[in-house]
């Protein structure tokens, strides 16, 4: 039988510290406190002059888990010391899931009401803007000012704006999602979204795949939806009922009207 090196032979259990089992007792108590001891699950070696005894943990929030007692003793002395008691987790104990930072943690949806949540400077999803303020003001104020207000009008004007790699993240990830063709809604509706009249297409690269919704009675009304949508509330399907003709307007030739602004 072949010997083991050196470094990974066990070592053996000291004797005094293997009998001190009610001072280690004692002390695992003392630090439990309410979490409580159980039944003794045993004795390790350590080292040469040192060992740990173990006690089954009573709490019901700490299934599976031990205190674990290690003691020593001074070389040719008799009395073993108590070195420290902690907690630790048996094979089968209950464990709290790997930690995760915040910042990964954040599913979507999760912005509440007064709640902040900050982008990197370096967010790939977005790509500095044109604001028209590039231009120091006291270069030529009224040229520089009729180029803001124009900017302003083209729906520019801001610092940042969606990159490519934004648009094409936000396509992909709505048309996997409720706003694509991949739902029961679209399955049994009786058009697509391109060709019904509640359907107003987005502004920029985004409006050639999506648009939304303005009908009050769709569960889609106030939301993105994608060209090839659909839902039963299409404006192509006509009932034969009609609402009722509003009636004809009454001219008030006598009162005066105040403007609204002034």
């Amino acid at each position: 039988m072949s010997k083991l090196p050196e470094s990974t032979v066990p070592a053996k259990a000291d004797s005094a510290i293997a009998a001190a089992l009610d001072s280690a007792r004692e002390a695992a108590t003392k630090a439990a406190a309410d979490f409580g001891v159980g039944d003794y699950l045993g004795c390790i070696a350590e080292d040469e002059l040192v060992g740990t005894h173990f006690f089954a943990c009573t709490h019901p929030g700490y299934p599976g888990w031990k205190w674990a007692v290690t003691m020593t003793r001074v070389p040719r002395a008799r009395t073993t010391t108590v070195d420290e008691v902690v907690l630790l987790p048996g094979d089968d104990a209950l464990l709290a899931p790997t930690w995760v930072p915040w910042s990964e943690r954040v599913q979507p949806g999760d912005i509440t009401p007064g709640m902040l949540l900050p982008t990197p400077d370096n967010d790939p999803r977005l790509e500095p803007g044109y604001t028209g303020g590039e231009m120091a003001p006291d270069e030529d104020p009224a040229e520089w000012a009729q180029t803001r207000a124009l900017v302003a009008e083209l729906g520019l004007g801001r610092e940042r704006v969606l990159s490519v790699a934004g648009r094409n993240e936000t396509a992909e990830r709505w048309m996997l999602g409720a706003p694509g063709a991949n739902n029961a809604a679209t399955k049994l509706a009786p058009a697509n979204c391109v060709t019904c009249g509640f359907f107003v297409r987005l502004g920029g690269r985004l409006g050639a795949l999506f648009g939304a919704c303005t009908n009050e009675f769709s569960p889609f009304d106030a939301r993105v939806v994608a060209l090839d949508h659909g839902c039963g509330g299409h404006s192509d399907v006509v009932s034969d009922e009609r609402v009722p003709e509003a009636s004809a307007p009454v001219y008030d030739t006598i009162g005066i009207d105040h403007p609204i602004f002034g």
